[in-house]
Formats: structure tokens, sequence, C-alpha cells
């Protein structure tokens, strides 16, 4: 039986977690079919498989990061496709190349799947059977890391069994026994809740599954635990994370792993801030125009159909302005001494997620109109949100956007993201007093004021290049008919 290992997903990775499985023991699946979602150190990535048949064992436990080359699952040629399965002159990784790099290859944008080079046209969707001569290795399977009486395959764990090997193991006479499960294993729960339950001493075995599928839900064993006596329940463990522990157990400390997206950001945040020197400047403006603009835009048949905020025209200002002063656009190749200036820009757009901060980036904005812009920016935030955002559209970011506004915050000191040299915070817009000169005549009325803040690389981007540009900035969102002078 062929056992899949996991492939190398480039980018220069060599682990990466298992986060969900998409498939079962005992589903028939078909090549190209997606069997699971593995995080890397910069993105979620959909795996497909390079081979069809039936699910005979899944290998690695959600959760558990593993090397690449590692078996994840094994799957059973099916009669059909047997002998595309078994050809001995294919290697099944190299059927796996997967160029993150390549938009077509990673699915060319939202909501597409990441397949091999050689992705073939699908045909009906899986159907889930038990072959006769495999029940005994399936049921050893299942019990390991799938819940076969469950039709939901996450919702099943036996947490009190220590995992298994993982080496290969083709008969079920040959795998080593395991002690009984518990016996709220029956009942059907998620990883996290049962964690939970065990942590707040609640029997699941009482509870009546109101979830998906009839499994045990968080809030019922929160309700259960709170209706309880203080001395049946149990101290929440250390090690679940902080935002799903109830307040009332107690714990003085939680711990959570570093890992995936959040240790790769972290480590580059940390390399950016000791190795660029950063300089931050600041503004404070009238966007009361912009916003007008914003109302305008909004009603206006071209972008009747996109999203159109303050960010917009702020993105459209730092392209216009960048074309003034070409440093903030450039960066300073250490190991060459040399300072690359580009001809393009991409766009970061800082976007926070819940598995950590992410900065893919509008390739060529430069080159888009007003509504293109719009358009690519939508489509950026909304693939960020959903955890989509693949590799490829996180590097070569050339200048980055943060949006604090978005959390009712005046500005910050942003650090600069590697491989950039300048970085601008954006700050929320609020009504505030302000004074207008009109007719020679100084009046203090209401308007829409914000800060930006722009850090920069004080190696090659001088005080009077950083300020040159975070003026004009300033001047398009104060007036954004001042852009016709760009």
């Amino acid at each position: 039986m062929p056992e899949y290992k996991l492939p190398d997903v480039g980018e220069g990775l060599t682990e990466a977690e298992v986060v969900a499985w998409r498939v079962k023991v005992g589903d028939v699946i078909e090549v190209n079919e997606i069997v699971c979602d593995i995080e890397t150190a910069k993105s979620i990535v959909e795996l497909p498989s390079p081979y069809a048949g039936e699910v005979t064992a899944l290998l690695v436990p959600e959760g558990e990061t593993v090397a690449v080359g590692t078996p994840i699952i094994r799957i059973g040629a099916d009669s059909a496709v047997e002998e595309v399965a078994q050809q001995p002159s294919r290697d099944p990784d190299a059927d796996m190349e997967i160029d993150l790099s390549n938009p077509a290859a990673s699915g060319g944008g939202e909501g597409e799947s990441l397949v091999g080079r050689n992705k073939a046209d699908r045909g009906p969707t899986r159907r889930a059977r038990r072959a006769p001569g495999a029940e005994a290795a399936n049921k050893q399977a299942q019990a390991a890391f799938d819940p076969g009486t469950s039709p939901a395959p996450e919702l099943e764990e036996l947490p009190e069994v220590s995992p298994p090997s993982y080496s290969a193991v083709e008969e079920g006479a040959q795998r080593p026994s395991r002690d009984p499960a518990p016996a709220d294993a029956r009942v059907l729960a998620k990883p996290p809740v049962r964690k939970l339950a065990k942590d707040l001493g609640v029997d699941l075995t009482t509870l009546t599954g109101e979830g998906p599928q009839g499994s045990v839900t968080r809030e019922q064993v929160q309700a259960a635990a709170a209706s309880a006596p203080e001395g049946g329940r149990a101290a929440a463990s250390p090690s679940e994370p902080r935002a799903s522990r109830p307040l009332a157990t107690g714990a003085r400390e939680t711990r959570e792993p570093i890992k995936g997206v959040r240790k790769m950001m972290g480590q580059a945040m940390v390399d950016s801030a000791f190795t660029a020197p950063h300089v931050t400047e600041w503004v404070t403006l009238d966007a009361t125009r912009t916003m007008e603009l914003v109302e305008r835009l909004k009603s206006h048949r071209e972008f009747r159909d996109v999203k159109v905020s303050p960010l917009l025209v702020l993105a459209k200002a730092c392209l216009l302005a960048i074309r003034r002063t070409p440093e903030i656009n450039s960066f300073w190749d250490e190991a060459a001494q040399e300072v690359v200036y580009k001809h393009y820009v991409n766009l970061g757009i800082a976007a926070a997620t819940p598995r950590g901060l992410v900065v893919p980036n509008v390739k060529d904005a430069d080159a888009m109109t007003l509504r293109e812009l719009a358009e690519a920016l939508g489509d950026l935030t909304a693939t960020a949100r959903e955890g989509k955002t693949q590799p490829a559209d996180m590097s070569g970011g050339s200048f980055t956007i943060t949006n604090v506004g978005v959390f009712g915050v005046d500005a910050g000191t942003p650090i600069i993201n590697p491989g950039e040299s300048a970085i601008l915070c954006f700050g929320s817009i609020t009504r505030k007093p302000w004074v207008v000169v009109e007719d020679g005549e100084e009046r203090i009325v209401p308007r829409h004021v914000t800060t930006l803040a722009l850090s920069f690389d004080h190696r090659h981007v001088d005080g009077e290049k950083g300020s040159r540009f975070l003026a004009d900035v300033a001047a398009i969102l104060e007036d954004p008919a001042s852009a016709l002078l760009f």
C-alpha cells in the first residue's frame, strides 16, 4: 500500500503542521483530492493526494508538526485505478511537485485548491465504503486517529491513549495492542472540547450532544462545570490556549506553542528591528475631503460592487508619492552592499488572522487603476482572513501599509518588513476640533482627523526623503484633487 509522504512545498520550508484531515479511514479518494490542510511557516496549504484508492490509515494526528518526507497517510490502491497508482516508473513525490511561486499551481485565486502539476479532471465525489479484507486494519487505524463510528472525522479522539508508532504496519495483527478506550470515547466531541471537559472535571457521558452530528459543544461543558459543586471541578491545564479558557477556573498562567506563521513573523520582526536602523515620523492631518471622496465613490457606478474605504485612497496616495521618492520603494542589500531600486510596487497590507500577522501584497499595484486596486485589496484581505493566503502572495513585497485605525488606535511605530525600506501606519479617522482658515479668518470647526506614521530604514532613506514622502501622502489625503499634480 502506498504511503503519501509530506512533500516539499517550496520556499525552503522543511516541516509543516497537520492542521486538519479532510478524509477518514475507509474513504475512497481520487488523484488530486484534498486530504488535509497543513500549516507551514508562511501559510495554510491544502494538500492533494497523488494516489487514488481507499484510505487505510492516517499516520499523523492533527496538531502535530512533522518533517518533509514523513509518511502522513496510507492509501490502498482502488481496483479502478490500481494500474495508475502502482506504476513502477512513477515517483509519487515527483508527481506532487508544488510550485507556490506560480499562481497557476497554487490555484490562482481565492477559494481554489492547491494542486499538483499533474492535476486530472475529477469525476464524482468520493464515496465512503469499507474494504472487506482490510476491516481489522481499518479498526486499528480508526482507534488511533479517526472516529469510525462518526460521520465527522474531526470529532473523535482518544485522549488517554498513548500515541502509536508511525512505522509502516500493513496487517492488523502486527499493530501493538491498546488499552480499552475510556467510556467517554463513545461521546462525540472535538479534541479541544474533550480537553476542556477533562480540565473542568466534566464527565462527557452525562451530556447529550447539541452540536453538529450530535457532538458535545464547549458551551455545554462550561455550563455543566458551572452547575457542578466547586469541589468537583478540576483546575485548567496550563497547556490550554488562554482565549478558550473560562475565567472561573482560577488558572494563573497559560502556555501556547509558538509555531507556523506566528513563529516566522516573530523571527522576521526581530531580524528587521535589529538590522535596519528605524526612524519614525508622524503627521496629523484633516482627512475630511478624503471622507467626502469615499462617499462619492461608493455611489459611483464604477465602484458600486467593490469595497471603497479611506484605505483605498491612502494606498493610491502612497503609490503616487513613491514616484517622487523612489528610495521608499528600494531596499538595502547588505550582502552585495548595494541599494536596489524597484521599478514596480508590490503593495503589502498587514492583516491580522487567527494564526498570526500576515502581509500579503498586491503585485504591480502601481500599474492598476483605482477600480482595479479596490478589487485587489478586497480579494487580498478576504483571502487573508480565511487563512488561505499562499506563500507566493506574501513574497516580493516592496512597501507596506498597516491599518491600525480599524482598532480605534491613533497611530504607532511599525517595524519594517524584511526586504523593504518603509512601512506606513494608518491611524483611526475621528471627528475632532480643527482650525480652518476661510477668507483670512480662523475658525475652529469639527473635522475628520487622522494620523500617519512612517517608519523607514535610515541607512539609505534620510530624513529629507522620508519627510517628503510623508508630506506628499498627507497632501493627497487632505485634498485628493492634488493627486493630479503627481
